[in-house]
């Protein structure tokens, strides 16, 4: 089972309308039309295309700055209510980071990506990681307050010997 079905068989249960983007060759096919519909090309040029109002939620699931980063820049900008991305709280310190330095977004804009996405329930597997994250998206679109996250540990330099 893919790490992203249970994912999508909640999306069901809650009624949400589920877009798909994913340029990588091995990743555009197999997709079950119950899933949800597949968007083909880049994912910020997804994120432009499917018109994204004050109801809809992006999340980045690939693992993969180059095509994460890209459907960020966008949804950062956009109207959607919520804007998330997998990853350790390291990483998406390194993707705020990014964010700012690199791609032309305000603080404020970066400050409304969730990331890690998911609320912290100690999430291990796949379904555990879909309800976290549909809970926090279930929370942010019902106007609940949301735990603040923790502040991720420093990087430090050198290898780490010694």
């Amino acid at each position: 089972m893919p790490a992203i079905d249970p994912l999508l068989t909640a999306t069901r249960l809650l009624d949400f309308e589920v877009l798909i983007c994913d340029p990588r060759t091995e990743f555009v096919y197999g997709w079950e039309e119950q899933h949800g519909r597949f968007v083909p090309g880049m994912p910020d040029e997804a994120v432009l295309n499917i018109q994204t109002d004050e109801r809809t939620a992006i999340v980045a699931l690939t693992h993969d700055p180059k095509l994460d980063d890209l459907a960020l820049l966008e949804a950062l900008k956009s109207p959607a209510f919520y804007v998330g991305a997998l990853g350790s709280r390291s990483n998406n310190a390194a993707r705020r980071a990014r964010l700012l330095e690199y791609f032309d977004l305000s603080g404020a804009e970066v400050g409304r990506l969730h990331g890690p996405v998911g609320l912290p329930i100690g999430s291990r597997t796949p379904p555990e990681i879909a309800v976290s994250i549909l809970a926090e998206i279930t929370a942010v679109k019902n106007g609940a307050l949301l735990p603040q996250p923790e502040p991720a540990a420093p990087a430090r330099a050198g290898c780490g010997l010694g």
